[in-house]
């Protein structure tokens, strides 16, 4: 699929999508080990309403475009294609930590098994994407309308539903912004279209945005702890929902914008690789954490989540583009034909743009 079928400001808004998802996972690793906070952490702080959210809700833009699709050829591409990939990479994942690291065979085999029914890891976002697509397309098969469906997961969502169930939990949190992105796509693809032709109305809108989302986020109550940020006022259920759709529009917006530029070429192939960088980042990001803090090389927080950032993001693009040259390895990042239920067929534009593809 060329880069001409394919729009530019989707793939820059996920380019910067996923900088932000390992931003955060850089900050916070690097502060559990340091138990400190850096310059980064207040940045993850002011994306924390919105992070998630956006991957969600542009991986629902083009759903309406595949939705009518007959059952296997739409679950290959909507849920066979995603659990191909959380199984791969939480396989790699296991064995490496409790196999071959901590050597603990029994824990690795019990690990394994849970993880086919609670999403393992940083991985969880893989499995809630094929757990979404299976759920819309059954809402759509039982024609369920929007306006029901809708209500429901913004109550869902704003419930913060904590169960001891991994999928419920998330489930319950991002389902609202991944079906609104469905829902609503029309809207946010003339919303964005209207603000690429009105460039000094866009950049007003998204600096009121910024000033609101950071007063929200950093009021009286806030707290920027080396694990986590508890948010001030946004934290309030309803206000944390409006921000949520506010700040993905604004990424979306953003990414309008920024794909103007030849320079940021390099964020817009980010972003229509954004699979690949996600499911490979965990294993350079904690491996270029120890080693920095073993050698002391580095010794302000900020600085060393900066470093681990650069390093997480790059290795695994440098990885994808050996297997590219190489020919050898693509399975790691490109479903083989084994893995398919439906044939591979030349697609169509919808079929492409999805968060991880």
């Amino acid at each position: 699929m060329g880069k001409t079928q394919r729009m530019t400001w989707v793939d820059v808004a996920k380019g910067l999508s996923i900088i932000l998802v390992v931003l955060m996972y850089a900050a916070y690793n690097t502060g559990k080990y340091t138990g400190e906070t850096g310059f980064l952490h207040y940045v993850i702080g002011f994306a924390t309403p919105f992070r998630m959210p956006e991957f969600f809700l542009i991986s629902g833009l083009f759903l309406s475009q595949v939705i009518a699709r007959p059952w296997r050829r739409y679950a290959d591409r909507r849920v066979v294609h995603y659990f191909y990939f959380y199984g791969l990479w939480a396989l790699f994942m296991i064995a490496l930590k409790q196999g071959l690291y901590a050597g603990a065979p029994v824990e690795m085999a019990q690990s394994l098994g849970l993880a086919l029914v609670e999403p393992y890891g940083v991985l969880w976002f893989i499995y809630m994407l094929g757990v979404f697509g299976l759920t819309a397309k059954l809402l759509w098969q039982g024609r369920i309308p929007h306006y029901a469906v809708l209500p429901l997961a913004a109550a869902l969502q704003m419930d913060q539903i904590a169960s001891q169930s991994y999928i419920v939990t998330q489930f319950c949190a991002y389902f609202f912004f991944f079906y609104a992105g469905y829902a609503a796509a029309p809207l946010v693809f003339r919303l964005v279209a209207w603000m690429e032709r009105h460039t000094v109305a866009a950049i007003t809108t998204l600096a009121v945005w910024a000033a609101v989302n950071g007063m929200l986020v950093f009021s009286p109550g806030y707290e920027v702890l080396p694990t986590e940020t508890k948010m001030g006022l946004a934290a309030w259920p309803p206000l944390h929902l409006a921000l949520a759709v506010m700040g993905a529009l604004a990424l979306c917006i953003m990414g309008a914008l920024l794909s103007r530029f030849a320079a940021l070429e390099w964020l817009r192939w980010l972003g229509e690789h954004s699979l690949v960088v996600y499911v490979a980042f965990t294993i350079p990001m904690s491996l270029t954490r120890a080693v920095a803090l073993k050698s002391g090389f580095i010794t302000d927080t900020g600085l060393l989540s900066l470093t681990v950032l650069v390093v997480a993001t790059a290795s695994p693009v440098i990885v994808y583009l050996v297997t590219q040259a190489s020919g050898h390895g693509r399975w790691l990042f490109e479903r083989p034909a084994w893995a398919r239920i439906a044939p591979d067929r030349p697609s169509v534009t919808a079929e492409t743009l999805q968060t991880l593809g």
